[in-house]
């Protein structure tokens, strides 16, 4: 499969190279903040809209999931979720004489940024079966065409129905009531593409698949381990909580393959100190690890500890904790203590003197915090190196102590809350008891589709309905041709949006744009201004109000498309949802979401309290692990690292600054030192050398997977970068198409787009030269 470059890719001859950051943020990030703001807003809307962001009478950040703290900045936002706003509350509008003007055909070689930067979507809009554009169609119209292909069915299981994160939790409550009532829990999501290996390894060792720390368990810890993380991109306010962490005498320590700037430095722009003085050294150590090198290091401390205990026994393991809370601490010791040092060097590629090194901030360190983000979760052994990661917290009791737990950071600002509303393919069956005896239905129990089987489903046939609320199915998945090929093969495809993006250009045989309300905007009912609410990346539930006015007369909220869409499918059969009601007033449905998923007692009067309320979490609350054992799990894991035959490298995807998830802001990635380009391969400069390239050289990347399938992302410049020696790394989503679709995570069936084997074939294009400033 070869993906070919967008037609008006501006490409090599605009591309420049410069040295990386060695800090974030400061004035550089102030003004590119507003500069991003002003073209896409005006000065006057900036304003008003940016001061509105992530405040407690205000609206939630449209980015990533990363808590407010309780005392709040007047501009409590960052470079990103600046750029997030200003891609959401943008003046320009995408209107049904775009679509007259623009055929499928004319669409599919433009870029995600280019189709990013057209705008609001205005009006929904159908292309029929046969036709080349989408035409404009009335809402009444729109829900009776989901209504008849939905009823054509032979089983409810021949339709998925995605979700993004960005939903709010009242909207991802109905969407999957809807389903289920349906008849299938065919319910992908975003989390499976991203920290399904998180939730997988932590409701087996503690018994819930959330992270355990509060912003002030950061600020209280002595030791925060950042591993597989780029915060200074990917959640820059984090950020702040480390700053505070180091002003409180916590030390860092960084653990990733790139060196990244948040991690080195970090100017606050919220303090004069920030913007022209020389800010805080965050990592007092940087270990640059292998991909998929994390496990063997948690391994070599686990090992490390277990010795230093048995040197000065009760002087390093919380054996109270272990003898009290946990299970299967023999069975752990005895194969941690066999951990080979010579595999452990292996797989880090990191010198023995620097695992020791960092073990010493370990031993000096009473409470211990370790955060991670996509860099542990993409690999075929995400599960067992993040069961590792739960091990080394329990040896020293650092679950369910203040200053000390475990920390996913989510991507997406509610996709923790969407799977809390129940968006899961595997529901639980106490939960599926409840929603059943709340609305007085039998739902499906058989387990559905995740993201990768959605996609194995429309490929053969098996699934020929897909209905996205929210995201970029396409660009967010694997294997890009493949997941186009799947997608154009269903009766219909319908996608809940804001903006134009890739998955409305690969269409179903008939396929649907459904023009929704943005956070940034008032949703208005007969009844008054109506409220969502959503879940942070710790377990804090809070409000998010819009006060936008829409960017048409034409747009939905979340929560009417799905009741009308719900209404028009299932008719008479469903009396017992008030579907009508329920768009009319969100505190009805917050009145059933309490009845029906523990935590959210009282939740109307709850979530309005400033700053909203913190879910329950009984391992940080109550030392309560409700596991198989009752106990908090040891796990003993076989050591995993990629293996890759001579002459290849390990190709990881990731974002650049100018990115979010999939929706790509600009073209720059400041912080690396790239300029006006995107297809960029960053290598170690021996590894240039040793395959006989150039700095710059232009190269097509081809993946190697074992089913004979040639997956080539091509014309990539080859950028001389400081990554470990055989890894390197290139923006998704123009590479996903690498990434195999049955190359997935053990366990939690997660992409491995963080370790790709793959080769370069070097390319000679005439009179292309690449700029270094």
């Amino acid at each position: 499969m070869t993906r070919k470059p967008p037609a008006e890719d501006p490409g090599d001859a605009r591309l420049r190279i410069g040295p990386p950051k060695e800090y974030a943020a400061g004035l550089p990030a102030v003004t590119s903040s507003l500069r991003h703001a002003g073209e896409q807003m005006g000065a006057r809307r900036s304003l008003l809209t940016l001061l509105r962001v992530n405040q407690k009478e205000g609206f939630d950040c449209p980015g990533c999931a990363w808590p407010e703290p309780d005392h709040r900045h007047k501009a409590e936002f960052c470079e990103n979720g600046a750029k997030a706003v200003a891609e959401e509350a943008t003046v320009r509008r995408v209107t049904p004489e775009f679509f007259a003007e623009h055929t499928l055909e004319d669409l599919l070689p433009r870029s995600d940024y280019w189709l990013g930067q057209q705008g609001r979507l205005t009006h929904p809009m159908y292309r029929p079966a046969g036709a080349d554009r989408y035409r404009p169609i009335s809402w009444d119209e729109a829900f009776a065409v989901i209504a008849r292909e939905l009823g054509a069915l032979d089983h409810p299981d021949q339709a998925a129905f995605y979700t993004s994160g960005r939903a709010s939790n009242e909207a991802a409550f109905l969407y999957q009531l809807f389903v289920r009532g349906f008849g299938t829990n065919n319910l992908p999501d975003c989390s499976n593409m991203c920290h399904e290996s998180s939730g997988s390894a932590l409701v087996e060792t503690i018994g819930i698949g959330k992270g355990s720390v509060s912003l002030e368990d950061l600020y209280e810890a002595d030791l925060i381990l950042v591993v597989g993380q780029n915060p200074g991109t990917n959640h820059p306010r984090m950020l702040s909580a480390l700053e505070r962490a180091k002003q409180q005498g916590a030390r860092v320590i960084a653990v990733n393959p790139l060196p990244e700037a948040g991690l080195l430095r970090f100017k606050n722009p919220q303090k004069p100190s920030g913007v022209i003085g020389g800010g805080t050294k965050l990592a007092d150590q940087f270990l640059q690890i292998r991909l998929g090198g994390d496990q063997a290091l948690f391994q070599a401390f686990n090992r490390m500890l277990l010795e230093a205990e048995d040197e000065s026994p009760g002087s390093c393991l919380d054996t109270s904790f272990i003898e009290r809370y946990t299970h299967g601490f023999e069975e752990f010791a005895e194969h941690a203590r066999k951990a080979s040092w010579e595999e452990i060097l292996q797989a880090t590629g990191l010198p023995e003197e620097e695992i020791r090194t960092a073990f010493g901030h370990v031993l000096a360190a009473k409470k211990i915090v370790v955060c991670w983000a996509m860099g542990l979760t993409q690999h075929k052994h995400s599960v067992p190196t993040i069961r590792d990661v739960v091990n080394f917290l329990l040896l020293r009791g650092n679950i369910g102590r203040p200053g000390a737990g475990l920390c996913p950071v989510r991507g997406h600002s509610n996709v923790q809350g969407d799977r809390t509303m129940g968006i899961y393919e595997k529901p639980d069956a106490a939960f599926l008891d409840r929603l059943g005896a709340e609305f007085a239905f039998t739902p499906p129990r058989r387990h559905g589709h995740d993201a990768v089987d959605s996609i194995r489903a429309m490929r053969d046939g098996d699934v020929k309905i897909f209905v996205a609320l929210g995201g970029n199915f396409v660009a967010a998945a694997p294997d890009t041709d493949l997941t186009e090929q799947a997608l154009r093969r269903c009766r219909l495809t319908v996608q809940i949006s804001t903006k134009l993006n890739r998955s409305h250009v690969i269409a179903g045989e008939q396929a649907l744009i459904l023009p929704c309300l943005g956070r940034t905007e008032a949703d208005l009912r007969p009844g008054g201004p109506q409220l969502v609410s959503v879940e942070d990346s710790m377990g804090m539930v809070h409000l998010s109000r819009g006060r936008l006015a829409p960017a048409s007369e034409h747009l939905l909220s979340e929560v009417a498309i799905i009741c009308r869409m719900a209404r028009a499918t299932l008719g008479e059969a469903d009396p017992q949802v008030p579907w009508e009601e329920f768009e009319a007033d969100y505190d009805r449905i917050r009145d059933r979401i309490e009845r029906v998923i523990p935590g959210f007692e009282d939740f109307n009067a709850r979530v309005r309290q400033p700053g909203g309320f913190a879910l329950p979490h009984p391992p940080r609350d109550e030392r309560r692990f409700t596991t198989s054992t009752g106990l908090a799990n040891f796990t003993a894991n076989a050591l995993e690292s990629p293996k890759v035959p001579p002459g290849r490298l390990l190709l990881q995807t990731l974002r650049s600054h100018d990115q979010y998830n999939t929706t790509i802001y600009g073209l720059d990635d400041r912080y690396r030192g790239i300029r006006q380009g995107r297809r960029v391969l960053f290598l170690h400069p021996d590894d240039l050398t040793e395959r006989g390239l150039a700095d710059g050289d232009m190269v097509d990347i081809v993946s190697e997977y074992g089913d004979g399938v040639e997956r080539r992302a091509p014309a990539f410049r080859a950028v001389s970068y400081p990554t470990p020696r055989g890894c390197c790394a290139a923006y998704f989503p123009e590479t996903n198409v690498l990434v195999p679709l049955d190359s997935t995570a053990a366990i939690s069936n997660t992409p491995t787009s963080k370790s790709i084997v793959v080769r370069l074939e070097q390319l000679r294009p005439e009179g292309v030269r690449l700029e270094r400033v």
